[in-house]
Formats: structure tokens, sequence, C-alpha cells
């Protein structure tokens, strides 16, 4: 068993302790996001503000793939097909 193999296996727990948490207190979390991007984006008096929403729609995103709100339901296809035609070469 090579070292990445020892390291998931010591931090799967935690990662689902992480879920777990952030199922229990998503709201509070985005919360704490927007507050703090209010507040960063107050500081620097809307310079950033593009970049301030971009990394809090990431982080947010982060957050519902943790608390797995992403996954398809039961009996459902899977992914989601694209929203438009294939590109063209």
């Amino acid at each position: 068993m090579g070292l990445l193999d020892n390291l998931k296996a010591k931090l799967d727990p935690a990662k689902g302790k992480v879920s777990h948490l952030a199922q229990q207190h998503g709201d509070k979390i985005q919360h704490g996001l927007d507050r703090a991007a209010r507040a960063v984006d107050e500081r620097t008096k809307g310079k950033y503000s593009n970049r301030i929403q971009t990394g809090t729609g990431k982080a947010k995103g982060a957050m519902d793939r943790l608390a797995h709100k992403n996954e398809p339901g039961p009996g459902t296809g899977g992914t989601t097909p694209p929203a438009g035609p294939p590109p063209t070469s």
C-alpha cells in the first residue's frame, strides 16, 4: 500500500465528519460566507466585487459538494445532459 493510499484511508473518517457537519450547518456556513464577502467588499470599496463574488460562489459550491447536495437521487439517470447542442470544430 502506497503513501497516498495510507493517507486516503486515514482521512476518510474525517471527510465523513466534515460532510455531516456541512449538512447540519450549511445555512450558517453560507451566511458566514456572505457576511465575510460583504465585509471584504466594503473594506475594498467595491474594487474587487467581481472577484469576491466569484470566490464566494466557488466556496459555496465546494460546501455544497461536501454536503453531498448535488448527488443524484435513487432511480435517476446520474448526470444531467448538456443544455445545448454539442460544440462543432
